[in-house]
């Protein structure tokens, strides 16, 4: 698979077209820095029963295209409702997975080991998504005996068609942390990720049975406020737990795209719907706030015009009040390229989105739901990331708040004319002391003669790679270059650059 990946690397360098200092003024800016996400779901059984080979070619086939479309993140959901889509001695295998929970995958694989390795060779992060309330869904009809809810059962309750671990309860906030540090500890996993599911969504008519831990740990305080301090614990408690095991993996947060409703509260959105603060009990502008997240993903599924909850008034929203942490919009692709733009109604949403995505202060980049509808190229949507947006590489949005050293500069780096007669630039690894400074990838600037180095020029990025060489498009060995290589550390901060000007 890496010979196949490297070929494929570098015959989209060779492709790329060298741009003369006119042209590559004349073509709009990429962002040095972009979150080019999309979630792969587990939960609406698209795996279920697949069996080994049949998931692994589709999510190659998903990889390689979304690599090709410029997505930078995947974002996989191994843990469902208390079960695992990889090798757990805490909670058993999913029937996302298999069909039955806790039966393991036959013939044997771990799908996040698997996920982890593919994207990484892809030059993309993995980031692990579970939900950590979620203890048995609507369509699950029986649990294994060693999940958490038969062992016990007195620390989960029953809401509308799902079973919950009381957010109200230590020991739950406890466990769910213990899971995360697992999956941290043996997986080379970039980030965790949790979504909008804190407390349940409301069902007309029904009332949470938390009782009993409200009486047990309330101490006084109003329930409402009571919920809320439940889940801004387990928030902070879960970006410790991942903290003291991997101090360089990230936590990141995707709530439901309103916050709170003008009506409710004076700085709310111009909006009419469900809120994070009043109905599902999340804190997230206090979360962001406190830097108890590493990023925040609102996901503002909506069209722009929307009656309830209009797209414009809700990016806008979030770029006003939540930019302390990268800023990343949740983009839903079925709906964009179903919904026509308000201004040409003979083109979908998709134009109208970016801009203001791209054109409002403080967003670090989008992600799309679901990466198969990209795959799949629903209305065109993956073929304009990857020709448009995305048609040049990007690198993470900095967080310094986890480290802003940057590692050393690459080293050796020289054009080797190959016995076939093909050109290649290669460079060696930076010396690194601890595993933060260790050069993860790299990034190949390329400028014509006369063009000035300048690493903040998107236009003139090549690629990143995990490589330590590139392929060169040699033509007559005439015209000048300047290749510049930079390393890149987990965090992607960027060493200084080295320079080898060849003759191409």
């Amino acid at each position: 698979m890496k010979k196949v990946l490297t070929l494929f690397s570098l015959l989209f360098i060779l492709h790329l077209p060298f741009l003369s200092s006119s042209a590559s003024a004349q073509m709009p800016q990429t962002p040095k820095r972009e979150f080019r996400g999309a979630w792969i779901q587990a939960v609406n059984g698209q795996w279920q029963g697949q069996g080994r080979d049949r998931m692994q070619a589709e999510l190659t086939r998903e990889l390689n295209t979304l690599q090709a479309d410029g997505i930078n993140v995947i974002l996989f959901q191994c843990r469902v409702e208390g079960d695992a889509l990889y090798a757990s001695q805490l909670e058993p295998w999913s029937r996302y997975l298999t069909g039955k929970q806790g039966t393991p995958p036959s013939p044997y694989w771990d799908p996040l080991e698997w996920m982890v390795n593919e994207c990484h060779a892809r030059g993309m992060e993995l980031h692990a998504w579970i939900n950590p309330y979620r203890a048995k869904t609507k369509g699950t009809t029986a649990l294994a005996t060693t999940h958490y809810a038969i062992q016990h059962p007195e620390r989960c309750f029953r809401y509308g068609d799902l079973m919950l671990f009381d957010p109200g309860l230590p020991e739950n906030r406890d466990f769910i942390c213990q899971v995360t540090q697992d999956i941290v500890r043996r997986y080379d996993v970039d980030g965790v990720h949790i979504d909008d599911y804190f407390y349940p969504y409301p069902v007309a008519g029904e009332v949470i049975p938390d009782d009993a831990a409200f009486a047990a740990y309330g101490q006084g305080l109003d329930r409402n406020d009571w919920r809320r301090q439940n889940v801004n614990l387990f928030i902070r408690q879960m970006r410790d737990a991942i903290r003291a095991v991997k101090p360089w993996v990230k936590f990141g947060v995707s709530p439901f795209g309103i916050y709170r409703n003008q009506q409710s509260w004076a700085g709310g959105s111009k909006t009419n719907g469900m809120q994070n603060y009043d109905d599902l009990y999340a804190d997230v502008l206090l979360w962001v706030r406190e830097g108890w997240v590493d990023y925040n993903i609102p996901q503002i599924y909506w069209e722009i015009g929307h009656k309830a909850a209009d797209y414009d008034e809700l990016i806008r929203w979030w770029s006003r009040n939540c930019t302390q942490r990268p800023l990343i919009i949740g983009q839903d692709v079925d709906r964009t390229v179903a919904k026509a733009d308000l201004n040409n109604p003979a083109q979908h949403q998709m134009a109208a989105k970016m801009a203001l995505q791209r054109g409002l202060p403080g967003i670090s980049g989008s992600c799309q739901w679901y990466a198969r509808a990209v795959a799949d190229d629903k209305g065109g949507y993956g073929t304009t990331l990857r020709t448009v947006y995305h048609a040049r590489p990007a690198l993470q949005p900095l967080m310094p708040w986890i480290d802003k050293k940057a590692p050393g500069k690459p080293r050796k780096v020289k054009a080797v004319r190959m016995d076939d007669g093909t050109l290649h630039l290669f460079w060696t690894a930076p010396k690194a002391k601890t595993e933060m400074d260790v050069a993860r990838q790299y990034a190949v600037y390329v400028f014509p003669k006369g063009m000035k180095v300048d690493l903040n020029n998107m236009n003139q990025l090549v690629c990143i790679t995990p490589e330590t060489h590139i392929l060169l498009p040699y033509s007559t060995g005439e015209t000048k270059w300047t290749y510049v290589v930079t390393a890149l550390d987990r965090l992607q901060n960027e060493s200084k650059g080295v320079k080898e000007s060849v003759k191409l």
